[in-house]
């Protein structure tokens, strides 16, 4: 152990520098420091996202529960854990060109207007693909208003309700990705809304599953549930709604 700190020469007392927090044990730069590097600064596979991964499957409420009580060195960090999912996400169906915008949204007809609509998908959905970690991030809040209103005697203020639905988006994410062979073999037939839509059906009951453990000491904690999920729908629906007359004002 050296006497003092490498990075500002503070003279150390232990196994971390008082003064700027670096590590006492310098290491050489070599392939080991490098593949550590690697897990540690770009997936924190050593330390967080393959235990949070099993706690979002396992004991999500109870896991959830604990980070916002304090328990949280083990854990990936909420948001990053959503911008490094859905980054992975959109590269995935970005790469094998898996278009579920386009898929969703499919205008038939001729004409000039039905193309230019149809053009207005593509590059909508091209978007989509390539930008998905800022739809993620949009999400969170919108998701957080639902369980905010309805569990708000839960104790938590809507900061902490912004980090339960960082879990939960991070959580549907991870399912969508385990589950993307499927989507791959599924693609280009009709099955590929069947897929999604059933995939997303698991993914909203593994969230209602997360609520009902979080919040176990509440009262109809179901039925609280079900009508968060419901309000943020709602919300999701007007910005869709608010998005078509946009692009509808736009061609005319």
């Amino acid at each position: 152990m050296t006497t003092f700190c490498q990075n500002c020469n503070t003279e150390l007392q232990g196994k971390y520098c008082s003064n700027c927090g670096q590590s006492a044990e310098t290491h050489k730069i070599n392939v080991h420091y490098l593949w550590h590097d690697i897990q540690h600064g770009l997936l924190h596979l050593d330390k967080g996202i393959l235990f949070t991964t099993r706690e979002l499957f396992t004991r999500p409420g109870h896991s959830i529960r604990e980070f916002l009580e304090g328990k949280r060195v083990k854990h990936f960090k909420p948001i990053s854990l959503v911008l490094v999912l859905a980054g992975i996400y959109g590269l995935l169906f970005h790469f094998f060109k898996i278009d579920m915008f386009a898929n969703y949204v499919v205008i038939s007809g001729s004409g000039e207007k039905v193309n230019h609509i149809n053009e207005v998908i593509a590059k909508t959905s091209e978007w989509i693909s390539q930008h998905y970690a800022i739809l993620a991030i949009l999400q969170i809040p919108i998701f957080a208003i639902g369980t905010y209103l309805c569990f708000r005697k839960g104790g938590y203020n809507f900061i902490e309700h912004l980090i339960i639905n960082s879990f939960l988006v991070g959580q549907r994410l991870i399912l969508h990705i385990i589950t993307f062979p499927i989507y791959y073999i599924s693609s280009g037939t009709p099955m590929l809304i069947k897929t999604d839509r059933i995939i997303n059906l698991i993914g909203y009951a593994l969230a209602v599953w997360t609520l009902i453990q979080l919040f176990k000491n509440q009262r109809n904690r179901i039925l609280k549930t079900t009508v968060s999920l419901l309000i943020s729908f709602l919300i999701i629906f007007l910005l869709l709604i608010g998005g078509l007359v946009y692009v509808s004002a736009f061609i005319k």
